[in-house]
């Protein structure tokens, strides 16, 4: 079977290591990768294909930048060429970013299976781009994967039944796998001064709802100098988050925060691991708090991971300082941490499933 892989951004390349692994494995695959190159950034981008061990993408398109409708409509015509070129026999996609929205439509336009990883994820706030392309994703699908039963009973309501299936996170294989190489590898806590043990927070923010939002990143900036105030606080700055900062003067209003590039996947996990606590809007980074069992804040009002604020580990801080700071502070570790996110067997879920007819 010939699968062609549509990556296009940092939470997908991990994805991806996890699936690709599973599949190269097996003989009866053949996978191309096309990366839409939607993170360009080489922080963003190729360190993370040679951390994880992703073998070069096949296809990198370039596309980058501009309005959601200009990037993913360029995107769409440059993906269809490729899959007419080659004409895979299942296209895989993940996520919800403007890749898997591209990958989506040029797939079922030309009547290829598709299969979507964290399929059933949803927000219900259909003002952020995300949730329209997970819905829209998730309804020209051959397969969908889920990750929990929530996001299976999600379908179940939009009615859709057929080719779903329960597989687990594909997230919670790759941390399982990549932890302890982090640990023989990183050296980010010594070079942070954080290798004693003291209690610090991360904190990552790049959603549009946040960085396009004037009054809601002067908020996030206002809330996170204060949390500072109190313990250290790292902050990876996303490039479009930095931009959004510089253009409207707010870089040097973030006080203490202390301020990285965006890190490499060993290095993030490694912090993130070690971290007493997260901020972030970020689907993937809540994921990651949880499988290491570090209490969460999430910069937002809604999250699709309604299962790790419904057993505590993380909190909806709203958009205002006050109760950001005040959810930050009063952050701790509940006694019980359920197995949400399945076993650290989703990628060979995934595969045997692809080896049955389709």
């Amino acid at each position: 079977m010939r699968i062609l892989t549509i990556v296009g951004a940092r939470p997908q390349f991990i994805k991806a290591a996890a699936v690709s692994r599973a599949l190269r494995a097996e003989p009866a695959f053949e996978e191309s990768i096309l990366h839409t190159g939607q993170h360009f950034d080489d922080n963003m981008s190729s360190v993370f294909f040679e951390e994880l061990g992703i073998p070069t993408p096949d296809h990198h398109l370039g596309i980058h930048g501009g309005s959601h409708g200009a990037m993913t409509g360029r995107m769409l015509g440059a993906v269809e060429a490729v899959m007419l070129e080659h004409r895979p026999d299942l296209v895989l996609v993940y996520g919800d970013t403007n890749s898997t929205l591209a990958g989506a439509l040029a797939a079922v336009k030309l009547h290829l299976p598709l299969a979507h990883v964290e399929a059933g994820l949803r927000s219900f706030n259909r003002r952020m781009p995300e949730e329209i392309n997970r819905v829209v994703t998730d309804h020209v699908s051959t397969l969908l994967f889920c990750p929990t039963e929530t996001a299976v009973g999600n379908l179940r309501r939009e009615g859709l039944a057929s080719g779903v299936h329960l597989v687990g996170d594909v997230m919670f294989d790759a941390a399982l796998h990549f932890a302890t190489i982090a640990r023989q590898r990183s050296g980010i806590l010594n070079s942070l001064g954080l290798q004693d043990g003291r209690k610090f927070a991360v904190a990552t923010f790049h959603r549009a709802e946040n960085t396009d939002d004037p009054g809601r990143l002067e908020v996030i900036v206002r809330a996170l100098s204060s949390i500072a105030d109190e313990f250290p606080v790292v902050l990876p700055l996303h490039p479009r988050t930095r931009a959004s900062l510089v253009s409207r003067e707010l870089l040097s209003k973030l006080g203490r925060v202390t301020i990285t590039d965006p890190l490499s996947f060993l290095d993030m996990i490694r912090l993130t691991s070690e971290a007493t606590l997260v901020l972030t809007d970020s689907g993937g980074l809540q994921k990651e708090a949880y499988f290491f069992q570090v209490p969460c804040v999430t910069l937002r009002s809604e999250t699709e991971w309604v299962e790790t604020v419904q057993c505590g580990w993380n909190r909806l801080a709203g958009d205002d300082v006050e109760s950001i700071v005040r959810a930050a502070l009063a952050a701790g570790r509940p006694a019980e941490h359920p197995s949400l996110f399945g076993d650290g067997e989703a990628s060979m879920r995934i595969r045997r499933q692809l080896l049955e007819p389709l």
